[in-house]
């Protein structure tokens, strides 16, 4: 998907089963979709063993990060810190030790359908959102150094144009002062 995945494998000499060229500079959940759900299908299918995405990281104005993640299988739920949110058997106990059940309605596995698709189409979405912030933010920084840059020339110009001015005058009024003196 995008035109930079697309020709590192076009240099690589890998022909793609499928191009995504459509994205824009905001790219919408709707337009993610057909990629998500391809891959989710697959996967369930038995098609696809693992969806790995590269990607340019958001971190910060000043950092983006070239990202590798695997999407599916997967392996466990995690915050952005890597912090891994499942309960431990400490919190699930009792002060009198006894485990907690929970019932499911609908099932467990019924949740789990609707869940970890929607949750792998969000992972995907972010992966979009995450690249397309870090190439604006990477436009913004290159127009602030051509605008920083083109500043300085500006300044550098004004001031030879205000020494050849200068130039000019003190010339000019060395020459009238010299005929002057030259009447008398």
């Amino acid at each position: 998907a995008g035109k930079r995945g697309v020709n590192y494998l076009k240099y690589e000499e890998i022909e793609p089963v499928r191009k995504y060229l459509n994205f824009e500079d905001k790219p919408t959940f709707d337009e993610v979709m057909p990629i998500a759900n391809r891959f989710i299908e697959g996967y369930i299918k038995g098609e696809i063993d693992r969806v790995d995405v590269v990607f340019t990281e958001f971190v910060s104005v000043s950092k983006q990060v070239a990202k590798i993640q695997t999407l599916l299988p997967l392996s466990n739920l995690s915050d952005n810190t890597g912090k891994t949110q499942s309960a431990t058997k400490s919190e699930l106990t009792t002060k009198s030790e006894t485990v907690i059940d929970y019932e499911f309605l609908p099932s467990a596995q019924s949740i789990l359908e609707e869940i970890v698709p929607a949750a792998f189409k969000a992972k995907v979405f972010k992966c979009f959102l995450d690249a397309a912030v870090s190439e604006q933010i990477a436009r913004r920084v290159a127009m602030k150094g051509a605008t920083d840059n083109a500043d300085e020339m500006i300044g550098i110009l004004k001031q030879s144009y205000t020494r050849a001015r200068q130039s000019q005058i003190t010339s000019e009024l060395a020459e009238i002062i010299g005929g002057a003196a030259a009447l008398e």
